[in-house]
């Protein structure tokens, strides 16, 4: 059974801990994180989008963030991040490879498989910018289907349509660029 810190609209822990099927139900604000695998290429920025597993209950078989997930009750943000890298990319990363781009509150209210989901997170967006050879990636088959690139530029293009088959919204490709322009002058 997972179970969840409940957080405030800012993301600090509130001392309450649910089962995560509950908080989903009640809507209660909770944190996750965000991982995006980022490189330059022909002077452009790409990110690395994984394919959601066919047997997800949210959005199967949809391009998402590289890496992202709920963070378990106990975590911070960053723990988080970093034991989601390692699941689901097979990623073993240090703190200091991190880059926080922000961390932003979301709400999702959506009907699954005949589920009302009201989901509230609070997330933290993350970059990873250090070489990875896709193919050295263990990915996690219950999550993962695969991975590709993808320029950033495009992926803002999908995210504002509203593409079905990506399940990136417009304001995580606001906080990536947010984070762009941190840590890489993006835009200047």
């Amino acid at each position: 059974m997972e179970m969840f810190d409940i957080r405030t609209p800012e993301g600090e822990p509130t001392g309450e801990v649910k089962e995560r099927s509950a908080v989903h139900r009640d809507g209660d604000w909770h944190g996750t994180a965000h991982i995006w695998l980022v490189r330059r290429k022909n002077g452009k920025i790409e990110v690395l989008l994984q394919k959601r597993s066919r047997l997800k209950e949210t959005f199967p078989g949809c391009y998402d963030a590289s890496c992202a997930g709920h963070l378990s009750a106990g975590d911070s943000f960053i723990q988080g991040a970093l034991r989601e890298l390692q699941e689901e990319l097979g990623l073993e990363a240090k703190e200091e490879d991190l880059f926080l781009g922000g961390i932003y509150p979301c709400q999702v209210d959506e009907w699954f498989g005949g589920i009302h989901i009201l989901d509230r997170e609070i997330s933290a967006v993350y970059l990873y910018d250090k070489p990875v050879k896709e193919e050295e990636l263990k990915l996690q088959e219950e999550e993962v289907e695969g991975v590709c690139w993808i320029e950033f530029e495009r992926l803002k293009e999908l995210a504002a349509a509203g593409t079905p088959e990506y399940c990136i919204f417009p304001w995580e490709t606001d906080a990536l660029e947010d984070a762009f322009r941190k840590r890489y002058r993006y835009g200047e």
